[in-house]
């Protein structure tokens, strides 16, 4: 999906307390965009704006010149939206869970959430209550939506959070791989990243603090 998604003039308020301003940048398919900065500058701030979470304090985004408030369904269309937290429902077993979360952009089959499920190494816990899950099973079901159909631009909140090395590793591929096909990533993360597509770049906050 072809797209274009415009930051002009950004500032972000939290607390009575300026984090940044004066932010200008765009995205395109094929570019991964990693948010770095000290705690406290507002990277996740920033990816919950892009994601039409909250509304900046000053400036605008654009999805292909018009603001984004104007046009929500084309931005739910847009992006996967995966925050800090894995945003699951613990009563569900991880199959129900994706089952959910992808009818809310494009149906699954069970067949396609099973072998996602293998692909972030829950095979064998597709029917499994996710509340008898570890941390990082926890967060490797929610990890499963990037292997399914869907949307082409990911904003992901330190999506490395309680992955073991090798699970690392493989996320770190599939990321590049997504956006190397046409797709696009926004991810914050202290995790240095080994694997990095062509249209990768870094936007430090801490250079726009106010």
């Amino acid at each position: 999906m072809s797209f274009h998604l415009q930051a002009e003039n950004l500032a972000c308020e939290r607390d009575w307390r300026l984090l940044f301003e004066h932010l200008d940048f765009e995205l395109r398919p094929g570019d991964m965009l990693q948010v770095s900065g000290p705690n406290g500058s507002g990277k996740t701030s920033l990816l919950r704006l892009l994601a039409g979470l909250m509304q900046p304090t000053a400036g605008q985004i654009l999805l292909e010149g018009r603001a984004i408030g104007e046009q929500r369904q084309a931005l739910v269309g847009l992006l996967l939206w995966i925050g800090h937290a894995a945003g699951i429902k613990e009563l569900l077993s991880a199959e129900e869970n994706l089952a959910w979360l992808c009818a809310l952009h494009q149906p699954a089959d069970r067949a396609s959430i099973w072998q996602a499920l293998e692909r972030v190494g829950l095979r064998g816990f597709e029917d499994v209550p996710c509340h008898t899950l570890s941390a990082g099973q926890q967060r490797r079901v929610a990890l499963a939506r990037l292997h399914l159909p869907g949307p082409a631009l990911w904003i992901l909140d330190e999506p490395f959070t309680a992955l073991d090395k090798h699970a690392v590793a493989q996320l770190e591929a599939h990321l590049a791989e997504h956006c190397e096909a046409g797709g696009s990533v926004v991810l914050t993360t202290h995790h240095s990243l080994q694997r990095r597509p062509e249209g990768y770049r870094e936007l430090n906050l801490g250079q726009w603090a106010a």
